[in-house]
């Protein structure tokens, strides 16, 4: 960022589901917080199933409190609770591409 600006941009992203993010680029005043960015998002006003919150929140896949203050090109994520545990579901995948018989 250049002397003297008194802005930065971040972005906000959220997958409300597979293969779908909603992501909002923002300006805000440098010294911002992570609850900043979620409050001037607005994702809670797309994503009434999304508790902003209890939801847990990240910078750059990093688990971080609400208070952290961001840096210019930061991307701010919420996260979602997961459906299935990755390790069961890789086990199942596996299960479905396996052939059945012996050769």
């Amino acid at each position: 960022m250049a002397p003297g600006e008194s802005t930065m941009r971040v972005c906000v992203a959220y997958s409300p589901a597979s293969g779908s993010v909603d992501e909002v680029a923002l300006s805000l005043g440098v010294g911002a917080t992570v609850e900043d960015a979620l409050l001037a998002s607005g994702l809670q006003l797309r994503h009434a199933g999304v508790d902003l919150s209890t939801a847990p929140v990240g910078v750059w896949g990093v688990l971080c409190g609400r208070a952290q203050v961001l840096r210019e090109h930061d991307r701010v994520e919420v996260y979602r609770p997961l459906q299935v545990d990755p390790k069961e579901a890789r086990r199942l995948r596996y299960k479905r591409a396996r052939p059945t018989g012996r050769a």
